[in-house]
């Protein structure tokens, strides 16, 4: 299990992210590309990882990356339906707690270790084990206890309490199965060399420049959604980090790339008229761009203050200008793609300045300054959101500055200020602050408690940044995490989010999606039910 403080989970991701913001801008042309099934696919990326080991990082690049290297036990289609992948079938017992599952024969890891039982112990157990210092994937089994080799063929694992999105978690490229000799060899050294049985192996990493991986000549056990089950098509893939979006573009349209990721939302419109090129889009699940509010502190620990926040900011009209139609405009704390999402959400909490004015002067804020602020006993409406320009991926700082204009024609004064990495970090950990925003990518529902159960604090893996404690909340979405009756999730996750809204514990703004350019020689590219891309399927034609 996971032992750490809150400040120090927070510290080692604001590091992991510095890093990544540290990327050196460049780009060069990939190795020689041949056409069909021997040629290499040359795919522009816009951060790379701070670790390859999916158990350890928290980052959406790895997972992207490391879903071409490892295979999980089960698979989620587009519908939310758990498949089998490396298990075959399972079982689960009447309380919930304890789960069998018999595995797939004739599988074999990179490094030619057989894949069994004790593979899939191994990389749970490496998972929670304290000096693996998992930053997110130990949180989302903070109720395993352990699990048992009944044969080669068949793990039994058992949990402290029932938790039905368990299936859904094993899922996932951040449980992809790792080999249990590489585990022990590479013991503090995981980051540098993963070792998989998925239909690419891990090449060469070569820091702020490329990372190549090579396609797996003996896979023959691909997830049941992929078009084949043998090997890739493709001769691998080169991976280049090009940080600066113009760059990135521009490597594309000139052919140094096949494919780039992060796309400009101002580019896409030229992308879908260029000749020879097209725009592959997936809404991402999971928790759309959020201000998290701080409800525990003045001046938003009263709801008056925080609705009329809500209230005072067009965020139709910001989102429409910034993103020309490619992000949605969020209602709920669960992006559309998200089963559970509730559309009841959808105009829950229109823009209303009237009301926004009301609700203010009830809450005692009816003076104004010379600068136009509201203000009570003396004392001006202050909010402070500090950030750090490093995390602003698309435009959200413009949009900060946006949301801030708008708070300032209703008399609030949104601080939208830049922190250095150290301040900003004393800010966050120490929950000095009245705003933080996120979003984050996960295939199910239950993200609405990671984000919003009192016990899903930094220090506990959660993204409860401020502490927010509602029992009625938490008891929503703790049965909802247990209850294995789909009608009465839904029911309950529905309530939950509407809570969140009614509430104002927090401001939902845009779904993000995953953009990529694609040059049209690149055919067999699919997205997971995460929006990451797979290359198992993906060819190169004339």
């Amino acid at each position: 299990m996971r032992i750490r403080t809150h400040r120090s989970v927070v510290r080692r991701a604001l590091v992991a992210a510095l890093a990544l913001a540290s990327v050196a801008t460049g780009c060069g042309t990939g190795p020689g590309r041949a056409d069909g099934r021997d040629g290499r696919i040359v795919y522009a990326v816009d951060s790379q990882p701070d670790c390859l080991d999916p158990q350890i990082s928290p980052y959406d690049v790895t997972a992207a990356l490391g879903r071409n290297v490892f295979d999980s036990l089960l698979s989620t289609d587009a519908r939310g339906r758990v498949r089998p992948w490396l298990a075959t079938s399972w079982e689960i017992s009447g309380d919930g707690r304890t789960y069998t599952f018999h595995l797939r024969d004739g599988v074999r890891f990179h490094d030619g270790t057989a894949f069994d039982a004790t593979a899939v112990k191994a990389t749970l157990d490496h998972t929670v084990a304290p000096e693996t210092k998992s930053q997110y994937a130990a949180g989302l089994i903070s109720m395993y206890e352990g699990a048992t080799v009944l044969d080669a063929r068949t793990v039994r694992i058992r949990l402290s309490r029932p938790y039905t999105p368990f299936l859904q978690v094993l899922s996932t490229a951040t449980f992809g199965i790792q080999s249990p000799a590489a585990l022990r060899a590479n013991r503090g050294r995981t980051c540098l060399k993963p070792v998989g049985s998925g239909p690419f192996v891990f090449a060469g990493w070569t820091r702020n420049r490329r990372l190549d991986l090579d396609r797996n000549p003996h896979y023959a056990w691909g997830p049941p959604d992929a078009a084949g089950r043998g090997p890739a098509h493709v001769a691998g893939i080169t991976v280049e980090f090009i940080p600066e979006a113009a760059s990135r573009f521009g490597a594309l349209s000139s052919g140094q790339v096949d494919l780039a990721s992060a796309v400009p939302p101002s580019h896409v419109g030229r992308l879908r008229h260029a000749d020879g090129f097209r725009l592959m889009r997936a809404t991402q699940p999971g928790a759309p761009y959020t201000l998290l509010l701080n409800v525990n502190r003045a001046p938003l620990d009263d709801p008056r203050v925080r609705r009329a926040l809500q209230r005072s900011v067009r965020f139709d009209a910001l989102v429409k200008a910034l993103y020309s139609g490619v992000y949605e405009r969020s209602w709920s704390p669960l992006t559309p793609a998200t089963d559970g999402y509730s559309r009841a959400t959808e105009g829950e909490w229109p823009y209303d300045p009237e009301e926004a004015a009301r609700l203010l002067d009830a809450a005692g804020w009816t003076g104004r300054d010379e600068q136009g602020y509201r203000t009570r006993n003396g004392a001006r409406l202050t909010v402070h959101w500090p950030y750090m320009t490093s995390l602003m991926r698309d435009q959200r700082a413009l949009l900060g500055q946006g949301i801030q204009a708008e708070a300032k024609r209703a008399g609030i004064e949104l601080r939208f200020t830049a922190l250095e990495p150290g301040a900003y970090l004393e800010k966050a950990v120490g929950r000095d602050a009245d705003v933080l925003a996120f979003s984050w990518n996960r295939a199910e529902p239950d993200i609405l408690r990671t984000f919003f159960d009192s016990g899903q604090t930094g220090d506990k893996g959660g993204v409860n940044a401020f502490g927010l404690s509602d029992p009625q909340l938490d008891g929503w979405l703790r049965e909802a995490s247990a209850t294995r009756d789909p009608a009465r999730r839904t029911a309950l996750y529905a309530k939950a989010q509407t809570r969140v809204n009614d509430q104002v514990y927090a401001l939902p703004v845009y779904a993000p999606a995953t953009l990529l350019g694609v040059a049209d020689r690149v055919r067999g590219v699919t997205f997971d039910v995460q929006a990451y891309p797979r290359f198992h399927d993906a060819r190169l034609e004339d």
